[in-house]
């Protein structure tokens, strides 16, 4: 690879107990261009594997400007002068024996930084979010001296983990992140006009709003197969992620081609649990084993690290609680989904008739009726409840609705074109109260979130993904059915997988609605164009 290191405009070796070298050129390879990079490397030593990010968010913007209220929770073990909002932090990494390099092209500055004389030639992935996400489609491409990742709270799948939930556009999120990147746009601080700066940009609202299928090049442009990710892999997911990253996390794991990987759940804020001191530990084992030959714990060895991490959620702990959330128990299992899961069918019934704690003659379902566009300012639902189940129960693993769905015009109103189905699932606890987690931003989420618009409802039964218990969906523009008003359809819907101990006395309810409800957050279906 012809790259190499020129105009270095800022290196300063002494006021910061590591090496640092701003705005580092690396010439690319795979495209046109140069990207300016910072290097972080250890003062002591000659050679070191190397710690490679890519993210949009300001290389040189301090992480307690980005986020000042997230700043001030994080481990003070990970504060140095250029810690950066969800990346490893330099001063810790470089103290442990790694250089680091923050960049904006990935595959190309990979094999870079595994060629530079102070480099081992070995090179691992390591970040939160964004910085995750980037990790799936770059080791996709093998680049060369890529040797570990940590994809930590990251999607996998563009288009179903983050952009169109079942298709539908999730457009609040990706407005709110669009702002915040136009923020660190490169120009900025060069004075640019905004007419300069926006012609230097693809507005990500736009693309998604005009793009609705995979098969159309937006999208089919950030596909690739997950088979062909090979290096080891360590896969933390939430299981508060309930709306963006924690599909992609199980997923990716599931269908990552890695000899060596492993899947590792847990709870709590997104910005948070990865500057643990704990888990800061599982991180560093990890990575030490693979990038120096230092295997305190077994990850090299196949079987000798479970290969699936669990965190069971029991209890009523409240959200947004770092200390109450530590009694929730670890497990580890030999693969997932869990193969001892026993997949049980519940059948929704308008009411329970109970004798001696048993279900008897249930009243017969009727057709039920709600206003097709609802939103978290007017939302229409209907929800089912379980009765009190009789003995404690753990649910852990991928759900499916099976739901007969049609439609009927409005009087006064268009002629409806689709359907948008919405489904949640809550847990109450024996008191009687709902048990709200730690959602991503720190705000109560439920148990677990689904979501498909009825044209695009079609399943590919002959791919390898499809499974009775997780439909695969193609999400294709030669996949569109028509929703005719008055016809019923047959539709199952994939809700996002999940964890709770239920309790004895407990129950869950699911939730059926035309719109948003409680436990989205951010990241809400409201574009008036795609509903």
């Amino acid at each position: 690879m012809a790259s190499e290191i020129s105009d270095i405009y800022e290196s300063d070796d002494t006021s910061f107990p590591y090496i640092f070298e701003k705005n580092v050129s690396v010439h690319l390879v795979s495209t046109y261009g140069i990207i300016r990079c910072n290097v972080f490397r250890p003062k002591e030593g000659t050679q070191f594997p190397v710690i490679v990010t890519y993210g949009p968010y300001g290389k040189d913007l301090p992480y307690q400007k980005f986020h000042a209220s997230s700043w001030e929770e994080i481990n003070p073990e990970h504060k140095s002068a250029h810690s950066a909002w969800e990346t490893p932090d330099p001063g810790y990494w470089t103290k442990h024996g790694y250089s680091r390099g923050t960049s904006e092209a990935f595959f190309d500055v990979i094999e870079w930084a595994a060629e530079q004389p102070w480099s081992t030639g070995k090179v691992g992935l390591l970040g939160v979010s964004y910085y995750a996400g980037s990790q799936w489609r770059v080791a996709a491409r093998q680049p060369k001296g890529l040797a570990a990742m940590i994809p930590w709270e990251g999607m996998s799948d563009y288009y179903r983990d983050r952009c169109r939930h079942g298709g539908i556009l999730s457009n609040v999120f990706i407005d709110f992140w669009w702002i915040k990147v136009g923020e660190n746009q490169y120009g900025r601080a060069a004075g640019m006009s905004e007419d300069e700066l926006e012609k230097n940009r693809r507005d990500q609202r736009v693309d998604n709003r005009q793009n609705h299928f995979r098969d159309q090049e937006y999208y089919a442009s950030k596909e690739y197969d997950m088979a062909d990710i090979q290096v080891p892999l360590l896969s933390v997911g939430n299981w508060g992620g309930t709306t963006l990253h924690l599909r992609g996390n199980i997923e990716g794991y599931t269908w990552a081609g890695s000899d060596l990987k492993y899947l590792r759940m847990i709870t709590g804020r997104h910005d948070l649990p990865f500057y643990y001191a704990e888990e800061v530990e599982v991180q560093r084992s990890f990575l030490d084993a693979f990038l120096k030959g230092e295997d305190r714990v077994g990850w090299t060895v196949k079987g000798q690290v479970p290969p699936v991490d669990l965190i069971l959620r029991k209890g009523d702990v409240g959200y947004n609680n770092t200390e109450a959330e530590k009694v929730y128990q670890r497990r580890s299992e030999l693969e997932w989904p869990i193969a001892r899961t026993e997949y049980t069918k519940f059948h929704l019934l308008p009411s329970f008739q109970l004798h001696n704690g048993q279900l008897e003659s249930p009243l017969p379902l009727t057709k039920l009726t709600y206003e097709a566009l609802g939103s978290m300012k007017n939302p229409s639902f209907f929800q089912f409840t379980t009765p009190p189940f009789q003995q404690e129960i753990e649910i852990t693993g991928h759900i499916t609705a099976h739901l007969n769905v049609s439609m009927s015009a409005d009087p006064t109103g268009p002629t409806p074109k689709d359907i948008d189905l919405f489904l949640t699932l809550r847990y109450i606890s024996p008191a009687g109260n709902e048990v709200f987690y730690t959602g991503s931003a720190g705000d109560p989420v439920p148990l677990c979130k689904g979501w498909i618009r009825v044209s695009l409802r079609k399943v590919n039964t002959e791919s390898h993904k499809h499974r009775p218990w997780l439909p695969s969906r193609e999400y294709l523009s030669t996949d569109v059915q028509p929703v005719i008003p008055g016809q019923p359809y047959a539709v199952d819907v994939e809700i996002w997988p999940t964890n709770v101990v239920v309790e004895e006395g407990a129950k869950i309810v699911f939730e059926v609605s035309s719109g948003d409800t409680q436990g989205c957050g951010i990241f809400r279906h409201e574009d008036e164009n795609d509903r």
